[in-house]
This record gives structure tokens, C-alpha cells and sequence, in this order.
């Protein structure tokens, strides 16, 4: 659920991010400047006013802005703000490696994103570099996922082995003696049954922006 403030916020956010007045957001995005002022928020008999799907789609289009990117901004405000770490990923195998044993980044590959409104300290953002996760991740996406946030079956997940290697799967089963996962790659289509005694962590992908 989210609200006209929560909308309207998002707008605000996103214009501060790319060092815009919201007048400045609208003429770059092809609209009339005065289309976010705040006196067009409420109608002159006090209803709340909705920027359209149309303004909204030529905004996050002129700010190479994802829907999922805009849907954290909404959740975010002025004063609330979490650099996510991010590192690349073009292979699961070595990413165990770039956490510590808690599942928390670690080592010097990882880099700085912005994400207004995410504020969990367990989060951490992978971009998918080449075709290895096709046909679910693409060159480019980029996932956020959570230490902190219990996976449920059916949820995608990132797991490292007590050995370093790193696994990108879809939940099917979870018991306290084992998991079954479903890979997430086109080179892999058989289940694994894995047992939780070999599993470091596990993180939940939040979301994707694809």
C-alpha cells in the first residue's frame, strides 16, 4: 500500500537526487514546469491530487529511474538515507568469498549505491554482469537482497557453503534438516537437496531492477 504523500515524496526524493528542483524534474521530463509544485498536490476543494501514470512514467524515464528503485523512494523521506554496498556478480561460484561468516559484505570489491528508504543493515545490492543468470537476471540487473529477512518457499535466494561457494537458487523446501532449491540459471534445471548443515547463510532477494 502507499499513499498521495508517499507518491508525492518519492517525486520530491528523486528530484534531490539528481540535484533538481521538482520544477526543473518536470521541464526535463517534457512537462510543464509548474506540474509538481506543491500548490497542484490538493485541488481547491481540498482532494487530494495524483500526478498521472503518463507524468510518472516520463519522469523515471528521463532519470533512468526503475519502478522498484521508485517504489523505495516512496517509502523513504528528506533525513532517511542507506548506501547500500554493491559489488558485481558474473558467477556464484566465488561469492561466499566477498562476505564475512554472518553473510555481511566484506574485502575490498565491494562499492557504494545509493537506495533512499531502505534501511536494513543487513542488505547488500549485486549487479549481474554477462548472460550466466539468463533467462531470470540480465546483464545489468541489479538485486537487492537481506540477511535479515527469513526466506519462504518459493522466494529466491542467495546462499553461501561452509566451503566459499556461492549459490543463487529459488527456494522450494525448507526443513530443519535440509533445503531443496531450484537453480536460477538455463545451464542448470534439476533441484538440489541440500543439506543446512553445509550452509553458512542465506539471504532473500528483496527485489530486482529489471
Amino acid at each position: 500500500m502507499f499513499t498521495h504523500e508517499d507518491v508525492w515524496r518519492a517525486i520530491d526524493l528523486l528530484a534531490e537526487r539528481h540535484g533538481l528542483s521538482t520544477s526543473a524534474l518536470a521541464r526535463k521530463a517534457g512537462l510543464d514546469a509548474t506540474s509538481f509544485n506543491r500548490s497542484k498536490r490538493v485541488t481547491t476543494n481540498g482532494r487530494p491530487r495524483w500526478p498521472s501514470s503518463e507524468s510518472l512514467a516520463k519522469v523515471l524515464r528521463c532519470t533512468n529511474t526503475s519502478l522498484a528503485e521508485f517504489t523505495l523512494l516512496m517509502s523513504g523521506s528528506a533525513d532517511m538515507r542507506l548506501e547500500l554496498p554493491i559489488t558485481d556478480l558474473a558467477a556464484p561460484e566465488g561469492l561466499g568469498q566477498r562476505f564475512d561468516e554472518t553473510g555481511r559484505p566484506a574485502g575490498a570489491e565491494w562499492r557504494s549505491m545509493p537506495c533512499p528508504g531502505m534501511d536494513d543493515a543487513g542488505a547488500f545490492a549485486l549487479r549481474i554482469r554477462g548472460d550466466g543468470f539468463l533467462p531470470v537476471y540480465r546483464d545489468g540487473d541489479v538485486l537487492i537482497a537481506s540477511v535479515n529477512v527469513p526466506a519462504r518457499p518459493g522466494d529466491r535466494i542467495i546462499l553461501a557453503l561452509g566451503d566459499g561457494r556461492g549459490l543463487l537458487m529459488r527456494l522450494q523446501e525448507q526443513t530443519p534438516q535440509h533445503l531443496m532449491l531450484h537453480p536460477l540459471t538455463a545451464k542448470a534445471h534439476n533441484p538440489i537437496k541440500l543439506e543446512t548443515a553445509r550452509i553458512a547463510w542465506i539471504a532473500r532477494i528483496l527485489w530486482a531492477t529489471q
